[in-house]
């Protein structure tokens, strides 16, 4: 997918935002740390990477989820498979 810069740029925002808050909620860390962690997942890729924007085709709720609870967080935590509905309401 080739994106706009704006586009890009927007949706980079939305998923930091997104991952933030499930690390905040859930992972049990401070606003700071959730911050932080979420530049760390979703840093800056420029124009001309050749992935770019490829981390967005999962949501930052499955990214956290991982983060938090480890790649079988679905089968053991199957209550988290879908955001809840207080991530849904940050859209």
């Amino acid at each position: 997918m080739t994106w706009e810069e704006a586009e890009y740029l927007d949706y980079l925002q939305s998923e930091r935002h997104g991952y933030a808050w499930v690390m905040q909620h859930h992972g049990g860390l401070s606003p700071q740390e959730a911050r932080e962690a979420a530049l760390a997942r979703y840093p800056y890729e420029p124009a001309d990477a050749p992935y770019r924007g490829l981390i967005f085709h999962d949501e930052a709720w499955h990214w956290a989820m991982l983060a938090i609870h480890g790649d079988r967080y679905t089968a053991e935590h199957p209550e988290l498979v879908d955001p809840s509905p207080d991530y849904r309401a940050l859209e």
